[in-house]
């Protein structure tokens, strides 16, 4: 069953069940690319409801013979439940389309209107005249990526990474005398406490939620009130200004209207910054995996320094084989969003006099890098940081094995003579006591009396 719609173009036919209209209708038809699997972000259709309930509220504060009280409350219901989710069936589009993101502007648009005219019971509302008031595609679409940003990297994000450092938090003070090996270049090195170690963990972390935060500042301004190319053409005075203030009373967020909209309709500087913050941490992340991964090798044949939990069976061959899963996805989604970015930076640099046409891809790949990260961070803060147990024999084995204990004994025998101990050692494979006694640098008792590696850390 269908109905006829209608747009500047001509007559559309348009599934009776559905709330979307002619433009919606035409970019269903005209890009069957990713039908069902590329399409837009849930995230960006939330900012969408978002936005066009902020800039209805606006408009009759600023423009009330035009966006009327009964305008206003259709649709702000109507706004409401696609920031609600209750109308995601309805927002079919895929990321390749208009590099602008005019046609899901004009979905929700269209969308809006319609719910918002059922709600009224009447035909109230037009999708261009009054739920596209004062705005353009080309100011609502970077704002509704501004938005969905902001809202990934602070509610999500951020909160994800805080839950991990919490648990090296726990693992430093549960752990806080147990000193290993060191290792640098894959080699051993001189001992560090394990409390130390986890440490540079959090601390990594840690720098990372000051990125994020920081970048957070920039995402805040707010294009909308440029309309089509920032001159602000067909807005009344003042809603840039009145529009972002109702987009922060609606998020709780310090959003802002942008103080310059030419800047902010071409240029995607913020994302890019933003990304790169997402990306650190990702970096920062794949690091601490293999980490986790190389210390928990084995579990007799590698360095078995740690255990982490056996999640599920790791081997369709080999019985009783547990494999660091965990790690493994997080490296995965680390790479991701390492090629994400790439695609981020250069869907930025494609801005062309007053207007990027490559938002749809560039904020596909910024939201994806948020959720994948936030869902791999607490997947192994909860299935693998949580339950990361020492095995302290295999550490103080190790640690009592290592060559380069020898570094204690640089300020007594001198790094030539320390390094021939290290070499003999090595080759004759004795302890660093009988080949420095051997070499005759130092008596059985004077190594005993300087030779302490606990105390190197």
């Amino acid at each position: 069953m269908y109905r006829t719609e209608h747009d500047s173009m001509g007559e559309v036919r348009v599934p009776a069940d559905r709330l979307w209209g002619a433009q919606t209708q035409r970019s269903h038809e005209n890009f069957p690319i990713g039908v069902g699997i590329e399409t837009m972000p849930a995230e960006i259709i939330h900012a969408f409801g978002i936005l066009k309930k902020a800039a209805a509220r606006a408009n009759h504060a600023l423009v009330p013979d035009r966006m009327t009280e009964e305008k206003l409350a259709a649709i702000s219901e109507a706004c409401d439940e696609v920031i609600d989710g209750k109308l995601t069936e309805e927002f079919p589009l895929v990321v390749w389309q208009t590099g602008s993101g005019t046609q899901s502007n004009m979905n929700a648009n269209e969308v809006i209107a319609n719910r918002a005219n059922q709600i009224a019971g009447k035909k109230l509302c037009h999708p261009n005249d009054d739920i596209n008031m004062s705005q353009s595609s080309n100011d609502t679409f970077p704002t509704a990526m501004h938005i969905a940003a902001v809202l990934s990297l602070e509610d999500r994000l951020i909160p994800a990474i805080g839950e991990l450092i919490d648990t090296f938090q726990k693992i430093e003070a549960d752990n806080p005398d147990i000193v290993k090996s060191g290792r640098t270049h894959l080699q051993d090195a001189t001992p560090i406490r394990f409390a130390q170690e986890v440490s540079g963990w959090r601390t990594s972390l840690t720098k990372d939620l000051s990125l994020l935060r920081f970048a957070l500042g920039p995402l805040c301004e707010l294009a909308l009130g440029g309309t089509a190319v920032g001159t602000g053409l067909n807005a009344p005075a003042g809603f840039a200004e009145k529009v972002a203030c109702e987009v922060a009373a609606l998020t709780g967020k310090p959003f802002v209207t942008a103080e310059n909209k030419f800047h902010a309709l071409t240029s995607k500087d913020e994302l890019v910054f933003a990304h790169g913050a997402v990306k650190a941490a990702a970096c920062d992340m794949m690091k601490i995996a293999n980490d986790v991964r190389w210390l928990a090798s084995g579990p007799r044949l590698g360095l078995g320094e740690i255990t982490i939990p056996a999640n599920e069976p790791g081997s369709s061959i080999m019985p009783g084989k547990v494999n660091p899963t965990q790690c493994e996805q997080v490296t995965m989604v680390a790479v991701q969003i390492m090629g994400n970015d790439t695609a981020v930076s250069l869907a930025a640099s494609q801005g062309n006099f007053e207007l990027n046409v490559f938002m749809p891809v560039l904020i596909y790949n910024f939201l994806q890098s948020a959720r994948l990260l936030a869902e791999s961070v607490r997947a192994f803060n909860r299935n693998c940081a949580a339950g990361i147990r020492v095995n302290e024999e295999k550490m103080h084995g190790n640690l009592h094995g290592s060559l380069m204990l020898v570094t204690a004994l640089n300020p007594y025998i001198g790094y030539e003579n320390a390094a021939k101990v290290a070499h003999k050692a090595f080759e004759e494979n004795t302890s660093l006591r009988e080949a420095c006694v051997n070499l005759g640098f130092l008596t059985e008792e004077k190594f005993d009396e300087v030779f302490h590696p606990e105390k190197m850390v």
